[in-house]
């Protein structure tokens, strides 16, 4: 509790936040500046097991000031009380709810850090797979996806990382996966079909255990023949665009993200 009351005092005092509980939960975070043609729907990390919009508002309201955008933060059911696919089913939920509403997909943006990484991908792989309308674009900061954690980053930056173990993460990951395999494409899309969806960014720490899975996402899609924008940063920890103003990176960071939300 005391690190969601520590991120209040980071948001730009710009941003109104707006709690939703139906049809779906989460909440708006409107910039004043806000221009018409975008809307983020944005995903939290967390390992899917804790976590909340409210907890990763340091970087979806400074995102929604840079970028111009309304941004919808998903608060999603968490395991193990709610197991795989409920995750991806609360996002596909919010995105129809978006688009019921009147927001082009063309006009969505999604994204989301680390566990949102990865819930971001898997459900673009879900709206490709049933056909419907694709989102604009997706923006995936130190994604996780693969929770097989089948990297080579997971061990040689095991000493660097001083976020996770690999231990930590196969332990986390089983409480997510449920009866499910770990290398199930809706648990890690690491290892689900990549043809067909929007353009990507990407970005992630050259330090962290999950370097890999931000790199071999990459050269999937790629090999798929989506646009990716990847960086790979030296000397950051896990979802450094937590962090801004203190690391002059997370500015960056989120002016690049906002950037690829906003070209044409």
């Amino acid at each position: 509790m005391m690190m969601e009351q520590g991120t209040l005092r980071l948001l730009p005092k710009s941003v109104t936040i707006t709690a939703v509980e139906t049809p779906v939960r989460g909440e708006w975070q409107r910039p004043a500046n806000a221009a018409p043609g975008r809307t983020i729907l944005y995903f939290h990390g967390g390992g899917y097991v804790f976590g909340s919009p409210r907890l990763m508002q340091p970087i979806s309201c400074r995102l929604a000031v840079a970028a111009r955008a309304p941004v919808f933060s998903l608060d999603y059911r968490l395991a193990p009380e709610h197991r795989c696919p409920a995750a991806i089913d609360d996002a596909l939920a919010a995105f129809d709810w978006l688009v019921a509403d009147g927001v082009p997909p063309g006009e969505i943006y999604v994204g989301g850090d680390s566990a949102g990484g990865g819930l971001a991908l898997a459900m673009l792989q879900a709206i490709r797979t049933r056909g419907s309308a694709l989102p604009g674009g997706a923006f995936l900061i130190s994604p996780w996806t693969d929770l097989a954690a089948g990297g080579a980053s997971v061990s040689e930056n095991a000493e660097r990382d001083a976020m996770f173990s690999a231990d930590s993460i196969r332990r986390g990951g089983a409480h997510y996966w449920g009866e499910l395999a770990p290398d199930d494409p809706r648990v890690s899309p690491l290892y689900g079909r990549f043809d067909g969806l929007p353009r990507l960014y990407i970005c992630a720490s050259r330090d962290e255990i999950l370097r890999d899975d931000s790199i071999r996402t990459a050269e999937k899609a790629r090999a798929a023949g989506v646009a990716v924008d990847l960086h790979v940063e030296d000397g950051l920890v896990h979802i450094w665009p937590l962090f801004a103003p203190f690391v002059p990176e997370s500015g960056r960071t989120i002016r690049q993200i906002a950037a690829f939300i906003r070209v044409n």
